[in-house]
């Protein structure tokens, strides 16, 4: 046992994430104490590297981050959906080093670990503090992720350590027949990382857990569109897929406001992305209002059209800890949009809240994709189904 400060720590951070329930495999836990976090991420105190908290290391021109190394927790939770096996073939996208001196751990001396950036700051950083830590035999390419690494393929796992807004046809083509793909996929303003497995010439979900990464730079490059309905403070956000939505003005918010309570209680700790999931499989408009009073810091769920807006708020319980959902609109078809949103409130409540959760599939396009909710993107089609609901509105 290493007793040295980065050994204790390395140790304690461990046992932290079993005890939370990040790590389940003592595989992945013996990756863990193993690898040595604070020689990735040099220049801050051991207790900043071992701390289950993201490090920043760099930002673009406008301040926005652009490199990190990962949370631990989000690291084990990802690592954990691919499970990788001794002698996989590995293939990161966005590298750091850490994850894949992780994978290089779970790979074993008959496996391989190739990872791919395509920024060359970043993969001299990595192949330096790899050979430091021992894991020179990890491949480091400077690339653009977009096309993964063909000269290495094919992998039996594919991990994605960038906010994807896509799935890369090399990242298919280059995985194994029966590989894994666990990507974070930003589906209608939340970042799912999603365990696909390869079935025939498209992906189906294994797993899927909320999760957070920089975004994919490069040809794979997107962004949300964001519109702003009062001023620069508050807006609405919608998906690249979504041009032809329409959008309320610039003042909308400054109407009459209509507002009905839906009687569906939830605890305040209860996450809420299943249902803005389910929101937006269901409801054409769907959109998320940033910035607004109410509006939790991550977005409320809404509806739009070119005059109008509908969202999800919350008020207190009967209950300490627990909050009513309900919803707020403004414009001359408010009373519609809150009827509609009220109504799938009450819906998930009663059928889908406690179930599976959604599942996902994604195909190429020109691919013939299976019924449910679609969103579509450059090089491929996401559908989104629901346990008891094939088809929603909108596919």
């Amino acid at each position: 046992m290493d007793r040295s400060p980065a050994g204790s720590l390395r140790a304690a951070l461990t046992h932290h994430l079993i005890a939370e329930g990040s790590i389940r495999d003592e595989r992945v836990a013996m990756a863990f104490r193993a690898v040595p976090r604070h020689v990735f991420v040099p220049g801050v105190p051991l207790e900043v590297a071992y701390a289950d908290d993201v490090v920043l290391m760099k930002r673009n021109e406008a301040g926005a981050p652009i490199s990190s190394v990962s949370q631990p927790s989000i690291v084990a939770l990802m690592l954990e959906q691919a499970e990788i096996r001794s002698g996989d073939r590995v293939l990161e996208i966005g590298s750091g080093g850490y994850n894949a001196a992780l994978m290089r751990e779970l790979a074993g001396p008959k496996g391989s670990v190739t990872t791919v950036d395509i920024d060359p700051e970043v993969t001299d950083r990595a192949r330096a503090a790899l050979a430091e830590a021992g894991y020179d035999d990890v491949r480091v390419v400077q690339a653009d992720g977009e096309f993964g690494a063909p000269d290495g393929a094919p992998y039996d796992r594919i991990v994605v350590t960038v906010t994807a807004w896509d799935i890369a046809p090399a990242w298919i083509e280059q995985l194994e027949p029966d590989g894994r793909i666990v990507v974070p996929v930003r589906l209608r303003g939340q970042t799912r990382s999603i365990a696909f497995d390869k079935v025939g010439d498209h992906l189906e979900s294994r797993s899927a857990t909320l999760c957070g990464f920089v975004c994919m730079q490069g040809a794979g490059a997107n962004y949300e569109r964001l519109i702003p309905i009062a001023g620069d403070d508050v807006g609405v956000i919608f998906d690249e897929d979504q041009e032809a939505e329409a959008h309320p003005y610039d003042g909308v918010l400054e109407q009459s406001r209509l507002r009905v309570w839906s009687g569906v209680v939830m605890n305040r700790e209860e996450p809420l992305s299943d249902l803005a999931l389910w929101l937006a499989s269901t409801l054409p408009g769907y959109c998320v209002l940033t910035g607004a009073e109410a509006t939790p810091s991550g977005g409320a769920a809404a509806v739009a059209t070119c005059d109008s807006l509908a969202y999800v708020t919350a008020r207190p319980g009967r209950r300490k800890s627990f909050v009513e959902l309900g919803v707020h609109g403004h414009g001359p078809d408010a009373g519609h949009l809150v009827e509609r949103l009220v109504d799938q409130l009450r819906i998930w409540d009663a059928h889908h809240r406690y179930g599976p959760g959604p599942e996902f599939q994604a195909h190429l396009v020109g691919e013939e994709a299976p019924a449910g909710f679609r969103i579509a993107r450059r090089h491929s089609c996401f559908t989104v189904s629901w346990a008891g609901h094939p088809g929603a509105a909108g596919s």
